[in-house]
């Protein structure tokens, strides 16, 4: 009899800084590589990690407007959901997600993109 093997997917987590230094409703970022990740902190102190990057023409959407769970991009007013990454209504497009978790005031990351 064989057994099969599965490789379970093990997340590292990665602190980057206290909460307070996310504004409400804003946006900070921090560099992984070439890749910028922008943090998101909504009205309601749920943390999001998405590439800061709009699938539709790069915009950077640390800059855009947070509100219910999403950014609105500075450039072209594309919606991208905070938790998946993935634009809303008519327009098609994803940039990369990434598992957040907050413990007490420190905010934790993993760099695993959840899509992509």
């Amino acid at each position: 009899m064989s057994a099969l093997l599965q490789r379970e997917h093990v997340e590292e987590w990665v602190s980057i800084g206290s909460i307070n230094e996310i504004p409400l409703r804003g946006a900070r970022c921090i560099k992984n590589g070439d890749m910028t990740i922008a943090l998101f902190r909504t009205a309601e102190n749920k943390i999001y990690a998405i590439e800061d990057k709009c699938p539709h023409k790069n915009g950077p959407l640390s800059q855009g407007i947070v509100h219910d769970g999403c950014v609105t991009c500075p450039l072209h007013n594309w919606v991208i959901s905070l938790e998946s990454g993935l634009t809303q209504g008519a327009d098609k497009g994803q940039t990369l997600a990434f598992p957040t978790k907050l413990i007490g005031n420190e905010i934790l990351i993993s760099l695993s993109a959840k899509n992509g």
